[in-house]
């Protein structure tokens, strides 16, 4: 496997040497010259030296930081988070019928994600409310991600004047100057690259602004093999990787020690309607290598997640998402976006399978536990006492460990029931609830309010467009 590493690297090197890489902003050209990147036009050609140089620069863990400390993350080594889905526009009920997303099923997102300790990161473009014109959607998300979460906080991506409001609003909720965000970064951001082989005008400005401050950026590729990178996955693969190296070297060039993590979501295209697939074993596979390579250039890693092309809450969208999310935690992905509610190949979002997701989530997270072997936990004295064709119901090591050795389900049907299928729905329906009326919002202080709240409306948001917010 290491092979398979090493010889993904050379290719991706001679990729970039050989075809290069387009980088649509003027700023990314003008930093690519600066340090001696070869330049034709809007694309760069880079040597091998010049990519490994500055991608040692990056930091081997990203820290960020929570309003709660006990949330605060440290990206990187064998340590693996979960991160909240991103992009869908529709929600999806469980009987498979859709409507478009609003603002309070985002902020029920935040809850259930806050109210769930298997996460440390809450917010990000969770779902895309389609109550909030999409000229202020980024902010407005920000925003409400930050009242309603003590967790580690994922924004939105835009223009400098956007991605400069965001940091602006966090700086204010937190109370802290320029200097000390930079020192005790409290807000990652995400940056995909365009397949094949270009750097767009508005992930350029995400990526400058915020390594201007140090807050880490994940540089990631979202590649389709057979439509937008070969069809082959060692193709697809270097390819993937040498538009993440470019960008984390060019993260380095601009603001040298900026936390930057290897970022994939990529997978292939299903070769009988062209369209994405993202529940597909090409898939898992994109994120094994992504937690790979992201080893070999000693960067933290971010894959996803809980992935299913099924167009409703069925036996596809489960096997699909169970092995995309054990494909990344198997792995070692070190932040797993995506990780929970996806349906339709990224174009909807279910709070069923939310809940669902956060289910799988828990079971492989006790199958990776494997076993503690000591004295207590292996009671030979016990076994010897209850001896042939006894039973160990009653006895008091199982009292004491009933509860924290078995895996216990939250909503999966057990043991007998006359219809199953209708027991499975009401957990889901009932752990919904039970989640969502659990939750308690953080309190804001009323000073800092007012100064968030002058931000969005220097940054041009409507009053009417404030308060509809402060209504949730």
């Amino acid at each position: 496997m290491n092979d398979n590493v090493e010889r993904l690297h050379q290719a991706s090197v001679k990729i970039l040497e050989r075809t290069g890489m387009r980088f649509l902003h003027p700023d990314a050209i003008r930093v690519l010259k600066e340090n001696g990147v070869r330049v034709e036009g809007d694309r760069a050609f880079f040597t091998e030296e010049q990519l490994m140089h500055h991608i040692r620069m990056a930091p081997s863990v990203c820290k960020v930081y929570a309003k709660d400390p006990k949330y605060d993350m440290e990206i990187g080594g064998c340590r693996v988070y979960q991160a909240p889905s991103a992009g869908p526009t529709f929600i999806m009920a469980a009987d498979g019928t859709k409507r478009g997303a609003k603002l309070k099923d985002y902020t029920d997102m935040t809850k259930l994600y806050e109210y769930n300790q298997a996460y440390f990161m809450n917010g990000g473009p969770m779902c895309v409310p389609e109550d909030i014109d999409p000229k202020y959607s980024t902010l407005a998300l920000h925003y409400m991600s930050l009242l309603h979460s003590e967790k580690c906080i994922w924004a939105g991506s835009g223009s400098y004047q956007q991605v400069e409001a965001v940091l602006e609003l966090t700086r204010a909720f937190w109370g802290i100057g320029k200097e000390e965000m930079a020192e005790k970064p409290c807000v990652l951001n995400c940056v995909n690259t365009n397949t094949p082989l270009q750097f767009d005008r508005n992930m350029t400005e995400t990526l400058f602004a915020f390594a201007k401050y140090r807050q880490p950026v994940v540089i990631a590729a979202a590649a389709m093999a057979g439509t937008t990178s070969p069809v082959t996955m060692a193709g697809n693969l270097a390819v993937v990787n040498a538009e993440v190296i470019a960008v984390i070297a060019l993260s380095q060039m601009f603001a040298p020690g900026t936390p930057v993590l290897y970022g994939s979501q990529s997978t292939n295209a299903d070769m009988g309607t062209c369209a994405i697939a993202i529940g597909s074993p090409e898939g898992a596979l994109c994120y094994r290598y992504c937690a790979k390579m992201a080893r070999f250039y000693g960067v933290p890693s971010r894959g996803g997640g809980a992935l299913t092309d099924a167009k409703s809450l069925d036996v596809q969208a489960g096997y699909e998402s169970m092995l995309t999310y054990y494909a990344c935690r198997d792995s070692g992905v070190n932040l797993v976006l995506q990780s929970a509610g996806i349906l339709e190949s990224y174009l909807s979002v279910s709070f069923e399978k939310m809940i669902v997701d956060f289910e799988i989530i828990d079971m492989v997270e006790r199958y990776k536990r494997d076993l503690e072997i000591d004295e207590d936990t292996l009671p030979l004295d016990l076994i010897d006492e209850v001896g042939p064709g006894g039973q160990y119901l009653l006895e008091e090591h199982t009292f004491e460990f009933c509860r924290r050795e078995p895996f216990i389900p939250n909503v999966s049907v057990r043991g007998l029931h006359q219809d199953p299928a209708g027991v499975y729905m009401e957990n889901i329906q009932r752990r919904l609830k039970d989640m969502l009326d659990a939750y308690q919002k953080p309190e804001t202080d009323g000073a800092v309010l007012g100064k968030m709240r002058e931000i969005l409306a220097a940054a041009g948001m409507p009053a009417e467009v404030i308060q509809y917010l402060d209504q949730y």
